[in-house]
Protein backbone atom coordinates (compact mmCIF):
# COMPACT_ATOMS: atom_id res chain seq x y z
CA UNK A 1 0.00 0.00 0.00
CA UNK A 2 1.08 3.72 -0.85
CA UNK A 3 0.00 6.83 0.50
CA UNK A 4 -0.10 9.25 -1.90
CA UNK A 5 -0.19 13.38 -0.96
CA UNK A 6 -3.82 13.40 -0.88
CA UNK A 7 -3.88 10.50 1.51
CA UNK A 8 -1.36 12.47 3.31
CA UNK A 9 -3.37 15.08 3.82
CA UNK A 10 -6.80 12.92 5.12
CA UNK A 11 -4.28 11.35 7.75
CA UNK A 12 -3.54 14.65 9.37
CA UNK A 13 -6.49 16.44 8.84
CA UNK A 14 -8.16 13.32 11.12
CA UNK A 15 -5.26 13.53 13.53
CA UNK A 16 -5.55 17.04 13.81
CA UNK A 17 -2.12 17.97 12.79
CA UNK A 18 -1.30 21.07 10.97
CA UNK A 19 1.19 19.97 7.92
CA UNK A 20 2.44 22.57 5.39
CA UNK A 21 2.18 21.78 2.07
CA UNK A 22 6.28 21.66 1.63
CA UNK A 23 6.21 18.73 4.27
CA UNK A 24 3.67 16.46 2.63
CA UNK A 25 6.04 14.75 0.91
CA UNK A 26 8.42 13.89 3.46
CA UNK A 27 5.34 12.59 5.22
CA UNK A 28 3.65 10.63 3.13
CA UNK A 29 7.35 8.59 2.85
CA UNK A 30 7.45 7.95 6.62
CA UNK A 31 4.01 6.83 6.68
CA UNK A 32 5.20 4.45 3.79
CA UNK A 33 8.14 3.46 6.04
CA UNK A 34 5.98 2.50 8.64
CA UNK A 35 3.09 0.82 6.30
CA UNK A 36 6.20 -1.05 4.67
CA UNK A 37 7.24 -2.19 8.11
CA UNK A 38 3.50 -3.59 9.10
CA UNK A 39 3.67 -5.60 5.80
CA UNK A 40 6.79 -6.83 6.75
CA UNK A 41 5.80 -7.76 10.57
CA UNK A 42 2.55 -9.59 8.76
CA UNK A 43 5.08 -11.80 7.08
CA UNK A 44 6.50 -13.24 10.36
CA UNK A 45 5.17 -16.86 11.06
CA UNK A 46 4.05 -16.70 14.61
CA UNK A 47 2.00 -19.60 14.96
CA UNK A 48 2.52 -21.69 18.13
CA UNK A 49 4.27 -19.08 19.86
CA UNK A 50 2.80 -17.89 23.37
CA UNK A 51 2.25 -14.22 24.44
CA UNK A 52 4.79 -13.07 26.77
CA UNK A 53 4.14 -10.99 29.85
CA UNK A 54 8.27 -10.49 29.94
CA UNK A 55 11.21 -11.51 28.95
CA UNK A 56 10.97 -13.94 31.80
CA UNK A 57 9.04 -16.36 32.11
CA UNK A 58 7.50 -15.71 35.48
CA UNK A 59 3.79 -16.54 36.95
CA UNK A 60 1.30 -13.37 36.90
CA UNK A 61 0.69 -11.68 40.09
CA UNK A 62 -3.08 -11.83 41.03
CA UNK A 63 -4.96 -10.92 43.73
CA UNK A 64 -8.26 -12.72 44.86
CA UNK A 65 -11.50 -10.71 42.71
CA UNK A 66 -13.50 -10.19 45.82
CA UNK A 67 -16.30 -7.18 46.54
CA UNK A 68 -15.00 -4.91 49.28
CA UNK A 69 -15.82 -1.42 51.25
CA UNK A 70 -12.37 -1.31 51.98
CA UNK A 71 -13.78 -1.29 56.12
CA UNK A 72 -12.63 2.44 56.09
CA UNK A 73 -16.65 4.00 55.49
CA UNK A 74 -16.45 5.73 58.67
CA UNK A 75 -13.43 7.68 57.65
CA UNK A 76 -14.54 8.50 54.27
CA UNK A 77 -18.09 10.32 55.76
CA UNK A 78 -15.86 11.52 58.65
CA UNK A 79 -15.57 15.32 57.67
CA UNK A 80 -19.19 15.49 56.16
CA UNK A 81 -21.79 17.50 57.86
CA UNK A 82 -24.49 15.08 57.59
CA UNK A 83 -24.21 11.22 56.92
CA UNK A 84 -26.56 8.58 57.96
CA UNK A 85 -25.72 4.85 57.71
CA UNK A 86 -22.38 5.41 56.17
CA UNK A 87 -23.87 7.57 53.19
CA UNK A 88 -23.76 11.46 52.79
CA UNK A 89 -26.84 13.67 53.21
CA UNK A 90 -27.60 16.33 51.52
CA UNK A 91 -29.99 18.87 51.07
CA UNK A 92 -33.63 18.44 49.03
CA UNK A 93 -33.38 20.81 46.06
CA UNK A 94 -35.98 19.34 43.74
CA UNK A 95 -39.29 19.62 45.52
Amino acid sequence: MSVDAATTRRIAHLARIAVKDDEVPHLAGEINAVLAFVEQLNAVDVEGVEPMTSVLPMAMKKRADVVDDGNIADDIVANAPATEDHFFLVPKVVE
